[in-house]
């Protein structure tokens, strides 16, 4: 049974730095994207950046390049997450998610992906 978990989110301040955790377990390998998503309150899910299957070059939303950088890690089956220069705007859940059958077309998009983590809390005051 695939599983992902997230860790990492706290409270910071404007201008802080942040790295979130997505250990996947179940048979995620190297055969399945991995992706970034976060929700902000009132608003769908978004997406961040996503390393997709037997792909070590990442891609970003355009509104995500600059200040977060996403890596991998096959050998722990760990997606990462480091952000800086954290605004506000950037308080929300974020969410891991993977799926095996990602495509280049569909992969921004939140319905393309099976497997879910329960998400962590970000937030960032002013």
């Amino acid at each position: 049974q695939v599983q992902l978990v997230e860790s990492g989110g706290g409270l910071v301040q404007t201008g802080d730095s942040l790295r979130l955790s997505c250990v996947g377990s179940g048979g995620i390998g190297r055969n399945y994207a991995m992706a970034w998503f976060r929700r902000t309150p009132g608003k769908e899910r978004e997406f961040v950046a996503v390393f997709r299957a037997f792909n070590s070059n990442p891609i970003y939303a355009d509104s995500m390049k600059g200040r977060f950088t996403v890596s991998r890690d096959n050998t722990k089956n760990t997606l990462y997450l480091q952000m800086s220069s954290l605004e506000p705007e950037d308080t929300a859940v974020y969410y891991c998610a993977a799926s095996s059958t990602i495509i280049s077309s569909t992969m921004r998009l939140p319905g393309s992906y099976a497997y879910w983590g329960q998400g962590t809390q970000v937030t960032v005051s002013s």
